[in-house]
């Protein structure tokens, strides 16, 4: 396997894999805070935003999202570990700019 990594002025990094055989394509979005960067009166929060974070944007409603992605058989998911969050997606790949739009528009625009 070959990944390529690619660095952004802002120091955004991308991590790129091809796999010729694959018909799908998979987006995580990774913060570097997880459960270990929580205060003691704030255990759990990483966790509440995991999940709240699929709950609206300013431009598509929680169903909408759902819905967006049901339809073209896409899947979301999201985690924290100790040291990251990761919000996730796979989609066939003729959909990866649907998926690309959708994370930034959940990871940006969240009404959380």
């Amino acid at each position: 396997m070959t990944y390529k990594k690619t660095v952004f002025a802002n120091g955004t990094k991308i991590i790129t894999e091809s796999l010729s055989h694959s018909k799908s394509v998979s987006l995580g979005i990774w913060v570097n805070a997880g459960s270990r960067d929580e205060l003691d009166k704030d255990r759990g929060i990483f966790h509440l935003i995991e999940h709240m974070i699929f709950k609206g944007t300013k431009s598509r409603s929680a169903i909408q999202i759902a819905k967006d992605l049901d339809t073209i058989g896409g899947f979301s998911n999201a985690f924290v570990g100790k040291e990251q969050t990761c919000f996730h997606a796979r989609v066939l790949n003729k959909h990866l700019q649907f998926l690309t739009d959708l994370l930034s528009d959940i990871f940006i625009n969240s009404i959380f």
